[in-house]
């Protein structure tokens, strides 16, 4: 259960994500055509004011289509159209005209070409797989060409189209830290255990509900701010536990070795006694926001150390970020929500690197083509996409690598 959990809200995520790029381009008049919940294909569909709202078969986020990404090019409609042109040669006519329209920038006169195009493909008699392509080639064109187009706008309105993917995350990232401050954050425990975690170190020593600790690797601890310090700095060694149980009994629990959660190496147990201190929604907003910046920081330090190497022990992948959460889940709800806003900033600033096909690459290219007063060619996009797909899927393995590592205890 705790798994699906961890999964439903790195879903979600996602598709808060996507709906921030969707409600912006409604706000500045690029009317998306597509809004799914999950992926497509669409098990559950409806066209609204020709919006076309859906829920994918994949559950995994959102989907969001936004007409016209790209200026047209004449090799679209080679892509396009090409199998369909083996089948009917009818069709060589309209196409090479658009093509030639496209080629020399009249948008204009190449939307009321596309009339011709429409009845010759009414007309021919075409194979499935060619006919679909042929329909999706035609649509897109379409998008393309009209006013509501993404390329085709001021820069402000593209920049803040694709921004407000990643600023949806980092405002839900500081909405829900500011919740967990005035729900409470632990304000000090006192060393009597109040609840065991199933099949961790702590429940394979032997320790109980009841129990105070009294020393840690024979070390006594008058605090629990001591023996987490203690727990902490083995290091994932085995640690002895001493406990006094009621009524008054001492003993020394079998040695076992710690494990890591949270980037901290635990025993698994919930101390009695903790102390919750809430804050007002005004004090909770201004820490939340601090916080927001000092993590934002600690990852644009840990992405540098990445690049030369130290911080690559520190890369995840969905794999581990499923895994964190799911212990989250299990420990305690404010932990999880703490986990679900870094995920959340997290996903945010690794959507603003300035690489293709990211949020951050295409915010770099409105700029670019702002600053030109030309749109960059599609094959440009292509080929800078293709070595910022490559740099993804690298951070993604190397993340994989890691936590499959983590997770089998390597």
């Amino acid at each position: 259960m705790s798994i699906l959990i961890a999964i439903a809200g790195l879903a979600f995520l996602v598709l808060i994500h996507e709906a921030g790029h969707f409600f912006s381009a409604r706000a500045v008049g690029m009317k998306p055509r597509r809004f799914y919940v999950g992926f497509p294909p669409a098990i559950l569909k409806t066209t609204r004011k020709g919006i076309e709202y859906g829920i994918g078969a994949i559950p995994l986020g959102g989907y969001v289509k936004i007409p016209g990404m790209h200026r047209p090019a004449p090799s679209d409609l080679d892509t396009s159209f090409g199998p369909a042109l083996l089948h009917d040669p009818s069709l060589v006519g309209p196409v090479e005209r658009l093509k030639r329209l496209v080629s020399e920038g009249d948008f204009a006169e190449a939307r009321t070409a596309l009339a011709s195009l429409d009845e010759e493909l009414a007309r021919a008699q075409l194979p499935p797989v060619p006919a679909r392509a042929a329909r999706r080639g035609r649509e897109e064109l379409a998008d393309a060409l009209g006013p509501e187009a993404y390329w085709r706008q001021p820069t402000w309105k593209r920049v803040l189209v694709i921004a407000a993917g990643p600023l949806t995350n980092i405002l839900f990232a500081i909405v829900v830290l500011a919740v967990v401050y005035m729900l409470g954050i632990p304000d000090g425990a006192s060393r009597r255990v109040e609840k065991v975690s199933p099949n961790s170190p702590a429940a394979q020593a032997g320790l109980r509900p009841g129990d105070e600790i009294v020393a840690v690797n024979l070390q006594p601890t008058k605090t629990f701010k001591q023996v987490s310090k203690a727990i902490r700095a083995t290091k994932g060694k085995p640690v002895i536990v001493s406990v006094r149980r009621p009524p008054g009994r001492y003993i020394e629990l079998p040695p076992e070795k710690t494990i890591k959660q949270n980037g901290y190496y635990i025993f698994g147990f919930q101390p009695a006694g903790v102390v919750y201190k809430r804050y007002d929604p005004a004090t909770a907003v201004g820490f939340a926001a601090r916080d927001t910046w000092d993590v934002s920081k600690g990852i644009a330090t840990s992405l540098v150390s990445i690049v030369e190497g130290p911080g690559r022990k520190q890369v995840s992948s969905p794999v581990g970020i499923v895994d964190v959460s799911s212990q989250a889940v299990k420990t305690d709800y404010r932990d999880y929500l703490e986990i679900l806003a870094l995920i959340s900033l997290s996903l945010a600033l690794l959507n603003l690197l300035p690489l293709l096909p990211l949020d951050g690459g295409h915010i770099a290219f409105s700029l670019i083509e702002g600053i030109r007063g030309r749109s960059v060619g599609r094959a440009v996009y292509e080929r800078v996409s293709a070595v910022g797909i490559a740099l993804v899927l690298l951070l993604f393995f190397v993340g994989l690598s890691n936590d499959v590592g983590r997770i089998g205890g390597g």
